[in-house]
Order: structure tokens, then sequence, then C-alpha cells
């Protein structure tokens, strides 16, 4: 089990990054990503693979003027 956003989603052997926004249907092209305290660059999203028990934060980042 990991967290995401303080929810609990469940956890799959290889699950990545991408795996977590496809699940939780994020598609807002401008995120923050981070998996246990550090930052994920969007490049790695696909390559970064989450450890069970982890806790991500996915933040929207917001513009406008």
């Amino acid at each position: 089990m990991i967290q995401v956003n303080g929810e609990p989603l469940d956890w799959q052997e290889g699950m990545t990054v991408r795996d977590v926004l496809i699940a939780r249907k994020y598609v807002f092209p401008m995120l923050i990503i981070s998996l246990d305290g550090a930052m994920v660059p969007r490049k790695d999203y696909d390559t970064t693979v989450i450890p069970d028990g982890a806790t991500l934060q996915v933040i929207h980042l917001m513009s406008g003027g």
C-alpha cells in the first residue's frame, strides 16, 4: 500500500510514478511530484519505481494573471 496525497492506493511491484498518475486519473500537465520527500523530475515519471509503503504528494501548479 502507498499513500497518494494522503489517500491509500494499492501497490504493485514495478509501479512507477506514471502508473500512479494514470491510476488516479491525473491529467493536468503541470504537476510537481514528491516521492518520500524527494522531487521527481517529469522526465523520470516513467522510470521512477515506487517502493511499497511510499508516500507521494502530487501538487497541481496553477498559473494565471
